[in-house]
């Protein structure tokens, strides 16, 4: 995808699925998987994720098994969209709940941090397992270091302690101002304090910290209108969903 003048204009939050996981102290975490959609001022259109891929098989009692789930393609479809219709697609991270339908874009331009990149490259198994989808050699990586500016009002903020490498998106749109999509940097807004620990799937507490500050620096910088966290199905039930959208 070429650098262009063009600016968000839409932001369409695409609901993957839903559901209450039990915790052992009885109670319930509504979780919910995302991917979103932005529409800029020329018309392209930009996709942040794509969800869990249909071939994927969760160890018992993961939350994930539990989703009455929704995939990406059929989301498009929803506003009369499909693959070819997405011009770039922003990958956070190569967690499987993120990359499933990487492979269904072949025409777009893929970008994620080169960080990232390398390591999955590797052959780390905690991202073998989806590398199917997102590492089909039809599909066009372009590699950035730290945070940076794609579009005016579009930026990529390196969020790593999660994954390394994983990355946050920060939009401006004509409207709704500043809208940070913290993804899995803070997955729950109860998280978005620096006293915060590592969870089971976190890769280093120190990073996770260190970028959990950053945002905070950045939303109090920057004046954020709204914080969309990755996973709280709690917030997610008061914002507004795809075909709704922010602008």
């Amino acid at each position: 995808m070429t650098a262009t003048n063009a600016t968000p204009q839409r932001l369409y939050l695409l609901n993957l699925g839903m559901t209450d996981v039990p915790l052992p102290n009885g109670s319930k975490l509504a979780m919910v998987s995302a991917a979103y959609l932005v529409r800029m001022s020329d018309g392209s259109h930009i996709l942040i994720d794509s969800g869990m891929p249909a071939d994927y098989t969760p160890p018992d009692g993961h939350w994930i098994e539990k989703l009455d789930a929704s995939n990406v393609i059929e989301q498009l479809a929803k506003l009369n969209l499909k693959p070819d219709n997405v011009e770039a697609v922003i990958c956070t991270h190569f967690d499987i709940d993120h990359i499933g339908y990487n492979d269904h874009f072949p025409q777009a331009e893929f970008i994620v941090q080169r960080r990232h990149y390398e390591i999955a490259s590797t052959g780390l198994e905690r991202y073998e397992r989806g590398r199917a989808h997102w590492g089909d050699p039809a599909l066009r990586y372009r590699l950035v270091d730290g945070d940076t500016e794609l579009f005016p009002g579009l930026s990529l903020i390196e969020t790593s302690g999660h994954a390394p490498g994983h990355q946050s998106v920060l939009l401006t749109l004509p409207n709704a101002g500043k809208v940070l999509l913290a993804i899995d940097a803070v997955m729950f807004q109860r998280l978005f304090t620096t006293e915060r620990k590592a969870g089971g799937g976190d890769d280093n507490e120190q990073e996770l910290k260190a970028s959990t500050q950053k945002l905070l620096d950045l939303v109090e910088r920057e004046h954020v209108a709204l914080i969309v966290f990755g996973h709280d199905g709690v917030q997610w039930k008061t914002l507004r969903q795809a075909p709704e959208f922010y602008d």
